[in-house]
Formats: C-alpha cells, structure tokens, sequence
C-alpha cells in the first residue's frame, strides 16, 4: 500500500514532536547530539519496517506535482507541463537559500584558516574515500567503478552528486549507476544522521574546552538536562518578528525561484551541480552585495529561525519514508567499501581535520559538521551543529563556513576527483 507523500508533511510536526520527547526522555541520546529529526524520522520508518515484517506492505509516494508545491522549484515553461518533484525539494532548496543569505561577507573573509582547512581536507578526504574504495573494490573482485560510487561521488558528494553523474558511469560499463548510487547516498545519509553528531560531542567531552558558560556548566560533575532544539519554540519565536520574518520571507521565496531559472541554465551548460544550487549562488551574491553596501535591513537572526524552521521540516520529511529493509541490499562489496569509507572518514575528520583546526570548540563543532557533509549531506551536518552548539555554546565560525563549503565549495573540487578516477580506471 503506497500512501499519498502529503501524509508526510501531515505527519512531520507530529514526529518532530515525537523525536523531542525521546530525547528529553531518554537525556543520554541528546547527550550525543543526534539531532531531533533523525530520531522522529526514523523511529517512523523503523516502525514501517516492523509493520512490513508483520506483512503489512506499507510505503510513500515521495514525488508530487501540484503546481502550488513545485512552481518555486520549477522554471515557469517546464511547470507548464506539471512535473513531478520530490516533496521535500522547496524545504532544501529553502535550506541552503537561508545558508546563503545568513553568511556575512564579513566572516566569510575571515575565514581564512579554517575554510582553506575545510576545503583542503575535504577534497583529500574525497580522494582518500575513491581510493579506498577502489581498492577494496578490487580486492573483493567487485568492478572498481563501485569504489568510487561508494566513494566520493555519494558520500562526500549526496544524492545530487550521484545523479549528475550517473550517465557518465553508466558509459563506463556500471549498469544501473543512479540506482546503485541512490543505495549508496541513502546509506551515507543515515551514517551520518546519526554519527556526526557523537563524534562532535564526544571531541568536545574529550578534548575541547566549552565556548560559554553554559558549556561550562556541562562540563562540570552535575550536569543538567541537555538541551534540545524545539520545533513549535523556533516556530513562534519566528512568527513573533512579524513584518521582518514575512519579509525575510519574500525574500528566501524570491531567490528558491530565482534560482530554479539559474540552475536550469547551469544545467543546461552541462554542470552537474545539486538542484538548490542556483538559489544558494544568488542568495550568496544578495548577502555579499548588502554587506558590500553597507546595508543592515538583512538580518542574519532572521533567516537562521526561518532555517530553523525549514531543515527540521526537511530532515523529517527525508528520513521518514525510507524503506530501511532496501538498505538491507546494500549488502556485499557495497556494505563493506561503505563501512570501511564511513570509518575512514570519521577517523580522518578526528585525527587530521580537527587537530589542524586547532582542538577547540569551533573546531570540534567544524569537524563535526565535516563528517556530517562527508558522509551524509550538509542537511545532516548542520543539524548535527545545531544540537552540539544548543548544548555546549554558540559556535559562529563554524556554523558559518561549514555550510558553503559542504552544500557548494565542495563540488567544484569534488567533481574533478572523482572525473579523474573515471579516466583513471
């Protein structure tokens, strides 16, 4: 039985709900900052899983084309045609809008250190992930084409990534390369829902000293209740902004449409680039633009609510109406060249990215988010940031430049690796 995908949005406050009542419950899972849509979204499809091993054959639609849903998304002569997109793709491209426009020119100049560390360590960490997994490709007597799908192109690069290049797999002899790469990203996606976050909290616990004096008080022997993130708290505290929030509003909407136009074009010069990219470039040129001209009507707090507001929605939304048992196929040479990746890049991030950054908070919060976008999507690595600096203190620099350089920076060094090794192999 395959449920209409409207169910899930039906259902997303309900098991945001949900996951903040099992974290609050359960105090040692927030300790391990696993952000509250990842324990909703999937405690929801675990229980879909039990319900089909009980033989109820239950499942979601995940595509609509309503044209009130997908017009922001959708160039005007292709939502003509009344296209099917993915429910949760005005939530991303909501997103990564809102990353854009929350980045001051400001910091984003003085990033220097850390985001040439980022960037830097990243594109290392994609060829350390395509060489391992050629390489265990080949030792398992797998194609070594799987090495890289279960690599770079899915785990630092996400769904986005593996789509824009599954033709150019599937030309290089990988049959079925979108599916098996979609296998791949979903797997990452889970990972890193889930680990990101204790890595981050376990560097802080372990090494980092706290950035506030609520961090210190955790760090102390009685340590409080953790904190964790409130869906209907951020909504009202939205709301509360009135004109400024719907104004902020008009904007993000503004640039989701805008730049469905500018990744089309991009699309259409043969970049295989993720589809929130146009919104994300655009949002990024606005915000440099406003501080340029020393405007200050774009207020960085505003957005970061309606972000709070739109990636939980998004998260849930993903991770609910997975079918867990498919990832039971991602057996074999895939489990293992994506576990040994999964170990790999958590040990990289711990033992390489973090000390360079310096073995301090923003560090710790910085690696965290690197493991998140490097395994999963930078979705999952912001969540993660956000439910390690609600417990141990604000982290600026890191949640400023972990965004750009997982959600766009990435891709423009990530593609030529893993367009090196097609040629290569």
């Amino acid at each position: 039985m395959t449920l209409s995908p409207w169910l899930l949005l039906l259902l997303a406050v309900p098991l945001l709900l949900l996951g903040q009542f099992v974290l609050r419950s359960v105090p040692v899972l927030a300790r391990f900052s696993i952000p509250v849509p990842v324990v909703g979204g999937l405690l929801f499809a675990l229980a879909c899983l039990l319900l089909r091993t009980a033989g109820l054959e239950l499942g979601f639609a995940t595509k609509v084309n309503a044209g009130w849903w997908t017009w922001l998304v959708t160039p005007d002569h292709e939502w003509l045609a009344r296209p099917a997109r993915n429910l949760n793709l005005p939530l991303l491209v909501g997103f990564f809008t809102c990353v854009g426009l929350a980045a001051p020119l400001r910091l984003l100049a003085s990033g220097g250190r850390m985001l040439v560390i980022l960037l830097a360590g990243t594109t290392v960490l994609a060829v350390v992930q395509n060489a391992a997994g050629v390489a265990l490709a080949t030792a398992l007597g797998a194609p070594a084409l799987l090495g890289v799908v279960c690599g770079s192109l899915t785990l630092v690069g996400g769904h986005g990534t593996a789509l824009g290049f599954s033709s150019r797999f599937e030309q290089a002899g990988m049959a079925s390369a979108a599916t098996i790469g979609a296998s791949a990203a979903t797997f990452g996606l889970v990972a890193g829902a889930l680990l990101s976050g204790p890595l981050g909290a376990w560097l802080i616990r372990r090494n980092a000293r706290p950035a506030s004096a609520a961090g210190e008080a955790q760090a102390g022997v009685a340590k409080p209740r953790p904190a964790v993130a409130d869906f209907i708290a951020d909504v009202r505290s939205l709301a509360a902004l009135g004109r400024s929030a719907l104004g902020h509003l008009l904007l993000v909407a503004f640039c989701v449409k805008a730049g469905a136009w500018i990744s089309f074009g991009l699309d259409r010069i043969g970049a295989a680039l993720p589809a929130y990219m146009g919104a994300l470039l655009l949002a990024f040129t606005l915000r440099a633009i406003h501080d340029a001209a020393g405007w200050t009507w774009l207020r960085s707090d505003t957005v970061n609510r309606i972000a709070a507001v739109l990636l939980p929605l998004f998260l849930v939304v993903t991770l609910a109406p997975l079918n867990l048992a498919e990832l039971a196929a991602v057996a074999g040479p895939m489990l293992a060249i994506l576990s040994v990746n999964i170990a790999l890049t958590l040990a990289f991030a711990a033992f390489v990215v973090w000390p360079l950054l310096g073995r301090d908070h923003e560090a710790a919060v910085a690696t965290a988010g690197l493991a998140g976008y490097g395994i999963g999507s930078t979705a999952t690595a912001v969540a993660a940031m956000d439910a390690i600096t609600r417990q141990h203190g604000k982290a600026p620099r890191a949640t400023t430049l972990v965004p750009p350089t997982g959600g766009f920076l990435i891709d423009l060094t990530n593609a030529p690796v893993i367009g090196a090794f097609l040629r290569w192999m």
